[in-house]
């Protein structure tokens, strides 16, 4: 009988390990999210395009479905007409579910994209998202990403509801 309980923690202590989330693939993917609030900040649609892998689907708010190039290039039309217009955007993200290993990870929460902080031109805009990465060369790249505001209905409570970028205690497994 001892043996069988013996070989019984045996494995189910390899599979949790197998398993385990590490707040360092956390902090490893969140190296990626920098770069992308960077990106906004800053309007930079060439660091957009070194977070996201060339075979990325991004599907917008569940009305269609972009490659790489293409929404590459529309970060780039975007970006520089703000410039242009003088426009500023800051995006947050909070999450609901994060899981990931050594090598993928899906990511769901809500964004927050504050346009023209500060000013009297100031919109706030909300959405649901759902991201899939993987780690390629030794980097996390967005390989598929979806977003949608679903019909209206995310806010500002569904924001704050959700747990900060680097409220990692909430998704590690031990």
């Amino acid at each position: 009988m001892k043996k069988y309980l013996l070989i019984y923690f045996l494995i189910c202590f390899s599979m949790t390990l197998c398993y385990s989330q590490k707040e360092t693939h956390l902090k490893a993917i969140n190296t990626t999210w920098a770069k992308f609030y960077k990106a906004f900040k800053n309007l930079d649609y060439t660091l957009m395009a070194t977070i996201h892998s060339k075979d990325l689907v991004r599907i917008s708010g569940g009305r269609r479905i972009l490659d790489y190039d293409t929404y590459i290039n529309n970060y780039k039309t975007g970006f520089d007409r703000d410039k242009t217009a003088g426009q500023t955007s800051n995006i947050s993200l909070r999450f609901f579910e994060r899981l990931c290993n050594d090598s993928t990870a899906s990511e769901r929460g809500i964004y927050r994209l504050i346009r023209n902080r500060g000013t009297d031109k100031e919109q706030t805009y909300y959405g649901q998202f759902h991201v899939l990465l993987k780690k390629i060369d030794g980097e996390w790249k967005i390989t598929m990403d979806y977003d949608s505001s679903e019909g209206g209905k995310i806010g500002e409570a569904d924001y704050n509801e959700a747990f900060a970028i680097d409220d990692f205690e909430r998704f590690i497994t031990n």
